[in-house]
């Protein structure tokens, strides 16, 4: 299935407009994971373990969109955008978001 952040897919112009679709991912955040993501925050660099939830979230998130899309019809989303969200107490969760249209192309 062909994603894309664009309104249309060169060379492939849209046959059916199926409507909007969205995948929602929701991750809590481990206090281990806390703790060292504190401390690489305080010596500097990257939150790798951060960085890996947070490409499993967005990958889910797409992946549900993309299953939503094909349930209407569609054999690609046009428009997508990505959010994403802190949530619960003390920024203890992230939710990534996609949405975008289901089309046939």
């Amino acid at each position: 299935m062909i994603v894309t952040t664009t309104a249309m897919i060169e060379g492939q112009p849209v046959r059916q407009y199926h409507g909007i679709v969205t995948g929602e991912v929701i991750v809590g955040a481990n206090i281990f994971r806390d703790l060292f993501a504190s401390i690489t925050d305080i010596v500097g660099g990257r939150s790798g373990k951060y960085e890996n939830v947070l490409a499993r979230a967005r990958g889910e998130a797409l992946e549900e969109m993309k299953a939503e899309a094909a349930k209407l019809g569609g054999n690609a989303v046009i428009g997508v955008d990505l959010d994403y969200e802190v949530l619960g107490q003390n920024g203890s969760m992230l939710m990534v978001s996609a949405s975008g249209t289901a089309v046939t192309v």
